[in-house]
């Protein structure tokens, strides 16, 4: 096994790699998008010399390579760049949808864990047993039903035939915080998927784990059931639901474009939307970056995590 250092150096050197291929990739699909900001601010009956003269007020008619160049130079000084549209840097444009898509994640996180892990470690426990059957049917239920589909459901149920919760965010702004009923139906939406998939895991970690033979010689030293579980198999357990969880994580921050829009949440996943909407590339490429960005280091932590309580599963650099 290599020293821990080392391959920590080899991994972050993969993960600066990986991060300038996912700034060359984002340029690279914002070029093919068809039409541009010129032609979205044309409108429905658009004048060529107004789109050539936009273009070239908006440095649109430049060479790529130049651009991308420019763009990439500001990215290495912390400059997401200019909106076409507006004009505001796009760094505003994250600051305004910032607060409720990390507001919607930390809370969704924060019931992920201990239902996720919990429900896994109770399927193990009792595994070919009635709640194991009744956790892995639930899980698998509720996972084949896509996320729009589960919000319409309890928006129709919750909101408008029993009138317990807001049926959308409209008219709570940015601080949902101060709004938590408004937080209820977006967050259950967003824990359905993950944690039926984090609970299998765990209960496929779990049940490996505990008929592994190192938990064996520790029921044959007469270790206390509870520390068997906790102590010694739920780490080796945890390893692949770390990789889930980033996974997750990175899904949630990309903004949860469907929830948002559901719920009219003004969070980044509206940001991109209306972005697209109005071919704005700055805005668009700088969400892309961060949300690309995200995914690299929440996949090195991940790796982390996995190589540190399950360092004989060989996490490649």
């Amino acid at each position: 096994m290599s020293a821990p250092v080392p391959w920590a150096a080899r991994r972050l050197l993969l993960g600066l790699g990986q991060t300038a291929a996912v700034v060359l990739l984002v340029f690279a699909l914002t070029e093919a998008l068809p039409g541009d900001a010129a032609v979205a601010l044309a409108g429905d009956q658009p004048d060529p010399e107004r789109i050539a003269a936009a273009r070239e007020a908006m440095g649109l008619d430049r060479p790529a390579h130049e651009r991308f160049a420019d763009w990439a130079a500001g990215l290495l000084r912390g400059d997401l760049g200019t909106s076409l549209v507006s004009g505001r840097p796009v760094t505003a444009y994250l600051a305004d949808g910032f607060g409720p898509t990390v507001l919607l994640t930390g809370l969704t996180v924060a019931l992920l864990v201990p239902a996720g892990v919990g429900l896994g470690v109770l399927a193990a426990r009792h595994e070919g047993r009635f709640a194991d059957r009744l956790v892995s049917s639930a899980t698998l239920g509720v996972y084949a039903v896509p996320e729009f589909a589960f919000g319409v459901l309890l928006t129709t149920v919750f909101a408008l035939r029993l009138g317990w919760l807001p049926p959308t965010a409209v008219g709570y702004g940015t601080d949902l915080l101060a709004h938590p009923a408004a937080l209820v139906l977006p967050v259950v939406v967003l824990l359905s998927r993950p944690v039926c998939s984090l609970a299998r895991l765990v209960r496929a970690g779990m049940i490996e784990a505990l008929a592994s033979p190192y938990v064996a010689h520790a029921r044959r030293y007469g270790v206390p059931g509870a520390r068997v579980r906790y102590a010694h198999a739920l780490p080796g357990a945890v390893a692949p639901a770390a990789q889930q969880l980033a996974r997750t994580v990175d899904w949630l921050l990309g903004g949860v474009v469907v929830v948002e829009a559901l719920y009219v949440i003004p969070g980044l996943g509206t940001v991109l939307i209306n972005a697209v909407a109005e071919r704005d590339v700055p805005v668009v490429q700088g969400l892309a970056v961060v949300f690309g960005v995200t995914t690299v280091v929440l996949n090195l932590g991940a790796d982390l995590v996995t190589r540190r309580f399950a360092p004989r599963a060989g996490v490649a650099a």
